[in-house]
């Protein structure tokens, strides 16, 4: 399993605290951590969000739960927590 340094959401500040702010998930009290492993590099975790919103939100012949389910069997083919 990798290990990946990262910057928990009470010691952010600056730039990667904005966005912390800004992609929080009230529904379980944090940010994912598929984007707190860009935490190191503010600009990478700007960027994967908007490329993620991109594919999952963007006009497609695909369907939002279609889309959602592909990534759920991705990670379960990869044993990834989703």
């Amino acid at each position: 399993m990798a290990w990946i340094e990262i910057i928990p959401e009470d010691e952010a500040t600056g730039r990667l605290k904005e966005l912390y702010d800004v992609y929080y998930d009230e529904s379980w009290g944090g940010v994912d951590n598929i984007l707190k492993i860009h935490s190191l590099n503010a600009k990478s975790l700007k960027t994967h969000y908007d490329l993620y919103a991109h594919l999952m939100r963007g006009r497609s012949p695909l369907s939002r739960i279609q889309r959602e389910m592909i990534a759920v069997a991705v990670s379960a083919a990869n044993r990834c927590h989703y």
